[in-house]
């Protein structure tokens, strides 16, 4: 048995990795090394500091922050105690955990950052996976929108930085659906189903649910246009005059701000208003917002301001944030024609019988100078190594003979 497979003859058995897991093949690999290497330093320039939390967190620990939807993708298992454990399904939940119980007496705010890899029970498909790569940035301790502009501006920048030009960021607000949803006096089921609805964009369902609802003809009208009102600065004023309710409203100025802050750091025309926005967590308390390029049907990063998820641990401490998809800026990259960054290859380096110590020598000399540089393994003629060379790709042949 390998792998839950039955074996018959192992020379025709190819080994199969979990559902929903990849391979990076070395350009991959190079190509994903450099973009969290670069996510990374522009975080640290903006005055983020990297934390790295366990792979498997208690079961318990990740369910008190996140809620329902990440207890019911979450692989579990049980440790040696019987105690639950459970890979990590985000990183928000850990983080804010760390800041909680560890980070309680450090100067606030609090800038965090992570690279990590999380894991959810997915139906596996493009842009979606069991196993996926995040990087992102946790803002605790702030209230104040300004902190909200500064994720979403550090977004913008990232996915610029990785050379995407072409996307947008959808920017929305949780409290408007809620203060909508709360002037029509939808029950707590009711509302839940709007949700859910909108989440998927799922326009015939909600007209469904609408029609079924008993609401009068004019509320059912604002309840479908929510998830068609995207555009810029109209969009506000549009739905300041659909609403009276003040909660509504008072998002609706939360995002005038944030947008305002956002022509002041040169970011605001890649940020549309998308009033539909809904994310996946029920943790979210006000902004939220997705970001998209064409041809890719999921988002590349998505965030949003989540108040009360340290306070289940104890703590009072505000915090906005957002996670970026590593494999999926590299397939937006990937379908607007990027070419893979490929790693330095610059000398082979080989030797004929007896010269090995002068190649042993000469290859310390230039990594020592940054060099890249492969020592053969075994003498070989110079014909052969230059075969060799060229097969690898380097660019330089040094030959001891």
């Amino acid at each position: 048995m390998w792998g839950g497979v039955e074996l018959t003859n192992r020379k025709d058995y190819v080994p199969q990795i979990p559902y929903g897991t990849r391979d990076f093949l070395p350009q991959q690999a190079h190509g994903k090394r450099l973009l969290e290497g670069q996510l990374a330093r522009l975080f640290t320039v903006w005055g983020y500091e990297e934390v790295v939390t366990p792979t498997m967190e208690y079961y318990e620990t990740l369910t008190t922050g996140a809620g329902g939807e990440l207890s019911e993708n979450a692989f579990k298992f049980f440790d040696r105690n019987n105690q639950i454990l459970a890979l990590r399904s985000d990183m928000t939940t850990p983080i804010a955990r760390v800041a909680a119980a560890r980070l309680q007496e450090s100067p606030m705010p609090l800038r965090l950052f992570y690279l990590a890899n999380v894991f959810r029970q997915e139906q596996a498909q493009t842009g979606r996976q069991c196993e996926f790569y995040q990087a992102g940035v946790e803002l605790m301790g702030a209230r104040q929108p300004a902190a909200d502009a500064e994720v979403i501006a550090l977004a913008v920048t990232g996915l610029q930085q990785a050379g995407l030009q072409n996307f947008q960021i959808g920017l929305g607000q949780v409290d408007f659906i809620n203060g909508v949803m709360a002037e029509f006096d939808l029950t707590a089921k009711e509302r839940l189903l709007v949700k859910k609805a909108m989440l998927k964009r799922d326009l015939v369902g909600l007209d469904t649910l609408i029609a079924r609802s008993g609401l009068s003809q004019a509320a059912g009208e604002i309840l479908r246009k929510i998830p068609l009102m995207s555009g810029k600065e109209e969009i506000l004023d549009q739905g300041y005059k659909m609403v009276k309710n003040q909660t509504a409203r008072g998002a609706l100025e939360n995002l005038d701000y944030i947008y305002q802050q956002l022509k002041h750091y040169e970011l605001n025309e890649n940020v549309n208003f998308d009033l539909g926005i809904i994310r996946d967590f029920d943790y979210y308390t006000g902004m939220v917002f997705e970001g998209y390029t064409p041809g890719l049907g999921f988002p590349l990063c998505g965030g949003g301001r989540y108040d009360n998820m340290a306070s289940d641990f104890g703590v009072n401490l505000p915090a906005t944030g957002f996670a970026l998809g590593i494999e999926r800026v590299m397939l937006a990259r990937e379908r607007q024609g990027m070419a893979m960054p490929t790693a330095a290859k610059d000398f082979y380096i080989a030797w004929a019988e007896n010269k090995m110590d002068q190649a042993i020598s000469e290859a310390g000399k230039l990594r020592r100078a940054g060099r890249t540089v492969e020592l053969a393994m075994a003498s070989a003629t110079q014909s052969q190594a230059q075969e060799q060379q060229e097969t690898k790709g380097y660019a330089a042949l040094r030959y001891f003979g």
